[in-house]
């Protein structure tokens, strides 16, 4: 009977050790949305890493980065531009020795064009207006190569409770030759209305622009940053550290805008992202 004991005993010890095994190891990743159009945000999210580094993968020749989001889970957020081809993309997320597939699928999406008769001075610049608008470019071009840790805490918001009276990606013909593709979202608002910021994050711009007015932008972490543009007064300063919801700037019509509304843009990893999408992410 004693050897019965310890045999039980022995299996019954085996039994528990593969069942915890198998609960650390039970390594899952997921995209979310596995639907996206081209423009969107989208989430991978490793759960049962088991392990104290983070994952590795490659999404389109892009290492992604990934944060904790708790024990055995890494989660981290990209894009895809606006020139994505539909179809189906595969993407290997590495954890330890053990690789999991995960695939994402782009819509096919039609962007409207809506056709625009403006004064030829307000669509050919000159040659004063043309040089700044070209050092503003390289300036913000320089913020989106930075990445800092992660800011950013739970999901993304809107900054105005209002309606968007341009969505993102339309597209502008200008007095019949120009192109110009729309990379933000205009939300409506009255002078003087108050932002708020889209999610915790750092100002690292409060200036006046040439297109965007009054223009400013949050760092919200590995890659993500916000745009606010048009505003009549900034509440915040470079090197402020802003909450979720906090009032960083008035409504106006500053720079090329007809009229007091607010242009809200999002840059993930250099990409220019649909802001709506990254509010619908299970963050």
């Amino acid at each position: 009977m004693k050897k019965y004991r310890i045999v039980i005993i022995f299996l019954s010890t085996f039994l528990i050790l593969l069942t915890g095994a198998q609960r650390v190891f039970a390594l899952r990743a997921e995209a979310l949305p596995t639907e996206i159009s081209p423009g969107d945000a989208f989430l991978v999210k490793v759960e049962g890493a088991g392990v104290s580094a983070a994952p590795k993968a490659v999404f389109r020749g892009t290492h992604l980065d990934f944060t904790g989001c708790g024990e055995g889970c890494f989660e981290t957020v990209n894009a895809l531009g606006l020139d994505t081809r539909p179809g189906s993309y595969p993407m290997a997320v590495n954890v330890g020795h053990t690789t999991v597939k995960v695939r994402i699928t782009v819509k096919p999406a039609v962007f409207p064009t809506i056709k625009l008769t403006l004064p030829e001075k307000e669509v050919i610049l000159s040659p004063g207006d043309l040089a700044r608008a070209k050092r503003e470019e390289r300036l913000l071009q320089s913020i989106w190569q930075r990445e800092t840790p992660r800011l950013w805490k739970g999901d993304f918001i809107l900054p105005l409770p209002t309606q968007i009276s341009t969505p993102f990606g339309y597209r502008r013909v200008l007095n019949g030759k120009r192109i110009s593709i729309h990379q933000g979202i205009d939300m409506r608002g009255h002078e003087g209305e108050q932002i708020r910021a889209c999610n915790r994050g750092r100002v690292v711009l409060a200036k006046n622009l040439f297109f965007g007015g009054n223009t400013l932008v949050i760092d919200h972490g590995m890659g993500i940053y916000s745009i606010y543009m048009h505003l009549s007064k900034f509440e915040v300063q470079p090197g402020d550290v802003v909450s979720k919801g906090q009032t960083v700037g008035l409504v106006g019509s500053t720079g090329r805008a007809t009229g007091p509304h607010l242009h809200f843009s999002m840059r993930v990893r250099d990409i220019s992202t649909n802001p709506v999408s990254l509010t619908r992410l299970p963050l």
